[in-house]
């Protein structure tokens, strides 16, 4: 259960007493989206977790699953709506008792990101003594993906629980695959390739917070879904009643602070409600900046010499450090100069 919200049951009185047959259901649904001007609205949260719950289980036409998803996306994305989508997708997804501190989604797609540093950032938090558990997928960014990274640092994606549980145990990390908590909700994620267009589901996989965590980092690429995420995070009475959840543009979607610039972090709290923070450049970037241009070579440096010291670079190490300063931040823990001392504290061997 979620934020103290009721689980969702499969009874619909909302619908006609006839309309039991799933293809029915999602038809009804289609329609219902889209309609013409002025005819057409947006799904109720019931109605939303319905159609997540035909999807999951596969009981729509495969014409029906398209029509809804780019409907969803042309319409907007409503909050109650996905609420609805989340809470279904949620109830597929969980992985109770691993006792997370820190809820980490990674599902960016940026086509012109290197590797992925934000890795780093949530090892060294787990490294650290915050538990943090990744999910996600990065099968359309332009980079290396996090499970490409993690065996070059000696680590592995955990297929389940169990081994999720061991690898937090070891070393405060885990990485669980979308196609390891639901392989159908990673089918459909995967849909954007034929589709050619991101669909709200991407969003709801930014929610699941799967294994409960209290404190949780959202990175969007683009501005407007911030609001969003905080409006949906509001209804779900996201993390319960100590949660907190900090959503920040991050480079290629990710929940990856640039340190170079001054970042706006948006917070949704459970007790104090929406709040948010302009976080200042950091000095070690602005410091760094003339050497890197000048020592940076055309290709990045390994992610696992820069974890274990055996490369330098001070731009990229002011990126780690900045984003393991959100991770603080999210968990109540400290700010930059904490976030500075875990990277040089880090053990050098993962």
């Amino acid at each position: 259960m979620l934020g103290g919200m009721a689980p969702f049951t499969s009874t619909f009185p909302f619908l006609p007493l006839h309309m039991t047959d799933p293809i029915d259901r999602m038809a009804h649904y289609v329609a219902t989206l889209g309609r013409g001007p002025g005819r057409s609205r947006a799904l109720t949260r019931a109605e939303a977790a319905d159609a997540m719950t035909l999807l999951l289980d596969g009981a729509a036409d495969p014409v029906q699953v398209g029509a809804l998803l780019m409907l969803l996306r042309y319409r907007g994305e409503d909050p109650e709506e996905i609420t609805g989508l989340v809470l279904a997708a949620r109830a597929r997804m969980r992985l109770p008792g691993l006792a997370v501190a820190l809820d980490w989604p990674s599902y960016g797609a940026g086509r012109t990101r290197g590797a992925p540093w934000f890795l780093l950032a949530a090892l060294a938090l787990g490294a650290g003594g915050i538990r943090v558990l990744m999910h996600g997928t990065n099968e359309f960014s332009g980079g290396m993906t996090v499970a490409q990274a993690l065996p070059t640092l000696g680590l592995a994606a955990s297929p389940d629980g169990a081994s999720a549980a061991r690898a937090l145990d070891a070393g405060g990390f885990a990485y669980v695959p979308i196609d390891a908590l639901n392989t159908v909700f990673a089918g459909l994620l995967g849909l954007r390739r034929r589709l050619g267009l991101r669909s709200p589901l991407n969003t709801v996989a930014r929610l699941l917070n799967p294994a409960d965590a209290t404190a949780g980092v959202d990175g969007v690429f683009h501005p407007p879904y911030i609001e969003t995420h905080l409006a949906v995070a509001e209804l779900l009475g996201w993390g319960g009643p100590a949660g907190r959840l900090v959503v920040l543009k991050g480079g290629g979607g990710e929940a990856e602070r640039n340190p170079a610039r001054a970042t706006q972090l948006h917070v949704w709290d459970g007790g104090a409600g929406r709040s948010e923070f302009l976080a200042p450049p950091l000095a070690l970037a602005e410091a760094a900046a003339p050497m890197a241009q000048t020592a940076r070579s055309t290709i990045e440096p390994a992610i696992a010499d820069i974890w274990r010291g055996l490369a330098r670079d001070p731009a990229i190490e002011a990126r780690i450090v900045a984003t393991i300063a959100v991770g603080l931040m999210a968990t109540g823990r400290g700010g930059d100069d904490q976030a500075q001392a875990l990277w040089e504290q880090r053990p050098r061997s993962a």
